[in-house]
C-alpha cells in the first residue's frame, strides 16, 4: 500500500509533457494536411445543390420568357396551385368544364405550394419550387458518397446526380409533381444504403402523396428493409407492414379516390396499360423490351449506375416504376424524352454509391487506415493523425468514370447547355409580336387559346384549350399560334382549324392576323 506524501514534503515536479501525435509526412516532409472538401462535407454538398438550383432556374425561367411552355403542363398545374391558393378545390379548366385535378392522378402534396404561390401569384413560383425540390436530391447522394470515398468521388456524384438526363429534362420541362419524389427517393435511397430503416420508411411515405404508382415503390422500399432486416437477423415486419402500405395505398388511390373525383367514374389510365383492349394478356410480357426504343431506356439508366450499380439491391426500387412504363401502351412513357425519368436518376446514383462502398469494403486496401464496414469519413482519423481514405477498388473506378461519361455525353442534347447558348438569351421579334399580342387581352377574361399561348395566361385569366367545344357564350378571346409546334398535342391540328372556322363564322373579330399569330374577339 502506498504511503501518503508527508506534508513537509517538498513538491513534485510535474510529469514532462508528452509529444502530440503528429500526421503522417507526406513524400515532401511536411505534416499530411486534411482537404478542406473533408472537413466540410455539408458545404459540398448544399453548395453543389445551389449551384444546380440556379442552373435549373435559369434555364426553366429563360424557356417561358421565350414561350417554351405549355398548357400541358405547367398551365394545368398553375390552375390547380392557383385554386389551392384560394382555398378551392383544383378544378382545371384547361383539362375540361369543371374537371377536378384529382380525378387524373393522385398528388395533394402540391397543395403545399400554394401558400408560396398566393404571395407570387405566376408560373415562375412553380418553376423556381421545381428546381429547388430537385436539386434538393443532390444533397444527400453528395453526403453519402463522401462517407464512402472521400470528397473527390463526392464532387463527381454530387454533379453525376445534378446534370443527369433524368433530372436535367424533368427540370426544364414545365412543371410536374414528380418534382417532390426526386428528393425524397434521394433521401430514402441513401438511408436504406445506410442501413437507416427507420429513416427510409420515413423520406418514402409522403411518396404516397406524390402520384399514385409511387405507392408500388414504397412497398419496395419496404420489401428492401424486410430484407436488410433478415440479413441482420433482425425481424422483417416492420419492413413487411411499410409494403403492405405501399400496396394498398396505390389500390385504393386507383380503385376508389381518382375514380371519386373523375368525371368518368374510373380511372384513365387503365386502358394505357392493356393498350385500350387490343393485346392480349399474355402479349404484356413481350412489351416489356419492344419495341427497341426501349433498350435505350434501360441502357442509359444502368450505364447512369455505372452498370456496377446493377448489382446494388436499391437498383431494384427502379422496378415499379420502369414496368407501368414499358408496359404501357403510350410511346410518350417508353424513350428518355420527358419527365418520367427524373424519379429514375436519385435511386441509379444511390445504387452505384452502394456498389461503390460493398466494392471497397470487399476489398480493403492492405497499409491504409480503413477496415471492412467503415466510411471512408471515420477512416480519415486515426489516433489523432489525418489519413487519407483507402482507394476504391479498379472496378468501381471504371464504374464511376462511366457514369461520369454518360453524364457528359448527354449534356449537349438536354436543356441544361442552354445556360451557355447566346441564341437562347436573345428575344426574336416573332417574341414581341407574341407578347404585345397577349397584352391585349385584359386580367380576368374568359381565354381560348393554343398550347403555348395558354401557358402564358393562366396566371391572370381564365385560359380554355382552343381546340374543345367551349361552353355557351364561348370565350371572351380566342389567340393562336398556327407555327406552335405543339398544336399536335393535346390538341389535333385539325381540331382547332375547325374551332376557328366554328369563331369566326360566329363573328368574332380578328385583332391581330399576321405570321401566324391571331387573336379573335366575341362580339
Amino acid at each position: 500500500m502506498p504511503l501518503a506524501p508527508s506534508p513537509h514534503s517538498p513538491p513534485q515536479p510535474p510529469p514532462p509533457p508528452q509529444p502530440r501525435p503528429q500526421p503522417p509526412a507526406a513524400p515532401s516532409g511536411h505534416p499530411a494536411r486534411t482537404p478542406r472538401l473533408s472537413r466540410h462535407p455539408a458545404a459540398l454538398a448544399w453548395g453543389l445543390a445551389a449551384v444546380f438550383a440556379a442552373l435549373y432556374v435559369c434555364v426553366a425561367a429563360n424557356r417561358h420568357r421565350r414561350g417554351l411552355t405549355k398548357a400541358y403542363d405547367l398551365g394545368i398545374f398553375e390552375q390547380a396551385i392557383r385554386a389551392y391558393a384560394h382555398l378551392r378545390a383544383p378544378i382545371v379548366p384547361l383539362k375540361g368544364p369543371g374537371y377536378h385535378l384529382l380525378g387524373d392522378h393522385f398528388h395533394p402534396l402540391i397543395a403545399t405550394l400554394a401558400p408560396a404561390y398566393r404571395a407570387f401569384p405566376t408560373p415562375l413560383t412553380l418553376v423556381v419550387a421545381q428546381a429547388l425540390l430537385m436539386a434538393l436530391a443532390v444533397v444527400p447522394l453528395t453526403r453519402w458518397a463522401h462517407e464512402v470515398a472521400g470528397p473527390r468521388v463526392a464532387l463527381v456524384v454530387g454533379c453525376v446526380t445534378g446534370a443527369s438526363w433524368g433530372i436535367v429534362r424533368a427540370a426544364a420541362d414545365d412543371f410536374h409533381e414528380i418534382a417532390f419524389a426526386v428528393p425524397l427517393l434521394a433521401f430514402a435511397a441513401t438511408a436504406l444504403g445506410r442501413r437507416r430503416p427507420l429513416a427510409a420508411a420515413l423520406w418514402s411515405l409522403p411518396l404516397l402523396l406524390v402520384k399514385e404508382d409511387l405507392g408500388l415503390t414504397v412497398a419496395a422500399v419496404g420489401l428492401l428493409i424486410a430484407w436488410q432486416a433478415r440479413q441482420a437477423a433482425g425481424t422483417p415486419l416492420p419492413g413487411l407492414a411499410l409494403a403492405a402500405v405501399g400496396l394498398a395505398a396505390t389500390a385504393v388511390t386507383v380503385l376508389v379516390v381518382l375514380p371519386a373525383f373523375n368525371s368518368g367514374g374510373g380511372f384513365d389510365y387503365w386502358q394505357q396499360l392493356d393498350g385500350g383492349g387490343q393485346s392480349a394478356p399474355w402479349a404484356l410480357p413481350l412489351r416489356l423490351l419492344w419495341p427497341p426504343v426501349k433498350w435505350l431506356l434501360l441502357f442509359l439508366l444502368a450505364a447512369t449506375a455505372g452498370f456496377l450499380g446493377l448489382r446494388s439491391p436499391l437498383f431494384l426500387l427502379c422496378v415499379p416504376t420502369l414496368a407501368w412504363r414499358l408496359l404501357s401502351a403510350n410511346p410518350h412513357y417508353w424513350g428518355v424524352s420527358y419527365h418520367y425519368s427524373a424519379v429514375l436518376m436519385p435511386i441509379a446514383v444511390a445504387a452505384l454509391v452502394d456498389a461503390l462502398a460493398r466494392s471497397r469494403d470487399r476489398h480493403p486496401t492492405v497499409g491504409q487506415a480503413t477496415t471492412v464496414g467503415a466510411t471512408a469519413s471515420e477512416a480519415t482519423t486515426v489516433g489523432g493523425a489525418a489519413t487519407r481514405p483507402a482507394p476504391l477498388p479498379r472496378r468501381a473506378r471504371r464504374a464511376l468514370l462511366v457514369s461520369a461519361l454518360v453524364t457528359v455525353v448527354t449534356l449537349p442534347l438536354y436543356p441544361l447547355h442552354e445556360v451557355v447558348m447566346p441564341e437562347a438569351w436573345r428575344t426574336s421579334p416573332r417574341l414581341t409580336e407574341t407578347r404585345a399580342m397577349l397584352r391585349l387581352i385584359p386580367d380576368d377574361a374568359t381565354v381560348a387559346a393554343s398550347n403555348r399561348l395558354a401557358a402564358q395566361l393562366t396566371d391572370r385569366t381564365e385560359v380554355t384549350l382552343v381546340c374543345r367545344e367551349p361552353a355557351r357564350p364561348g370565350p371572351e378571346w380566342v389567340v393562336v399560334d398556327l407555327l406552335d409546334p405543339s398544336v399536335r398535342a393535346p390538341c389535333a391540328v385539325a381540331d382547332t382549324a375547325r374551332m376557328l372556322t366554328v369563331y369566326q363564322e360566329s363573328g368574332y373579330r380578328r385583332l391581330v392576323d399576321r405570321d401566324g399569330l391571331l387573336l379573335l374577339k366575341r362580339p
